[in-house]
């Protein structure tokens, strides 16, 4: 493991991992109440639990959140430091896409599992291509973009 910084000041930690078609390992949120969060991705976006570490020396516990393997897939990293409850989000995160074969159903389930729908489901103006976004519990914004429309998007 190693950590760069960018010239904007934007920290990357860089992981070595064997062969793999997915070179994007891992994205990491910092979460208040980490079994909260585990819950919220499980249920609203249909993540397993990939595994769980509790680190005491360093003060931190995390959870792998995914779609299927770590070592052929891009994971969530929900990262839990002890006493902390929330986090000043800054104005450089902006969004986690992910692909949803049914937008308005999407939408529903993240609003019954604790989620904020911060733009209702339907297309996009100019485009077509059907999106909804989200807050977790934790503030982080996530947009489900409909799987057919962002292959036609792709092919223009």
């Amino acid at each position: 493991i190693a950590f760069i910084e960018d010239p904007d000041g934007y920290k990357f930690e860089l992981i070595e991992r064997g062969p793999t078609p997915e070179p994007l390992c891992q994205v990491m949120l910092r979460v208040g109440d980490l079994d909260r969060a585990i819950k919220f991705y499980e249920k609203a976006f249909g993540m397993e639990l990939l595994r769980r570490k509790d680190n005491p020396q360093y003060k931190y516990t995390i959870a792998m959140m995914g779609y299927g393997p770590e070592d052929k897939n891009a994971v969530l990293e929900l990262t839990y430091n002890y006493g902390v409850k929330e986090y000043d989000k800054g104005n450089a995160y902006a969004q986690i896409a992910i692909g949803t074969d049914d937008v308005y159903k999407t939408a529903e389930v993240v609003r019954q599992n604790g989620g904020q729908i911060t733009r209702e489901p339907g297309p996009l103006p100019g485009i077509s291509t059907k999106i909804t976004a989200c807050t977790d519990p934790d503030g982080w914004k996530s947009v489900f973009v409909d799987n057919l429309d962002f292959l036609k998007e792709l092919e223009e």
